[in-house]
């Protein structure tokens, strides 16, 4: 079966679903999935902060093809931005695995400097 617009969106929310509920169950259960907001994006799991107290923001993308690394990455970036956050990081689908805690995060090592000492150089 050929993706279209339709089931894509069905897909994405339902991967979103899935790592929020993952990320809830084992980090705290105040994160949850985002409204979308348009332009102003702020990503599309809530709640999340570093040991420091800062917010995260996490772009889901859930996409059998090639991972378009450097796009997500730009994508996160903005929304990171949008939210005010200290880091922004791309969790992405992992093909054939379904728990949460399988798939693949992806982030710059500015985002890993700022999740791991609390500060973004």
């Amino acid at each position: 079966m050929t993706r279209n617009r339709a089931s894509a969106k069905s897909a994405g929310a339902r991967f979103e679903r899935i790592i929020a509920d993952t990320l809830a169950a084992y980090v705290d259960d105040r994160i949850d999935r985002r409204v979308k907001t348009g332009a102003a994006d702020k990503g599309d799991i809530g709640g999340i902060r570093t040991a420091a107290g800062q917010r995260v923001v996490v772009e889901c993308k859930d996409y059998g093809g090639r991972y378009d690394v450097g796009t997500w990455l730009r994508e996160a970036e903005t929304e990171r931005s949008n939210d005010g956050a200290e880091v922004g990081l791309v969790i992405a689908k992992r093909r054939g695995m379904t728990d949460g805690l399988d798939q693949v995060v992806l982030m710059t090592v500015r985002d890993l400097v700022a999740l791991v000492d609390g500060a973004r150089p």
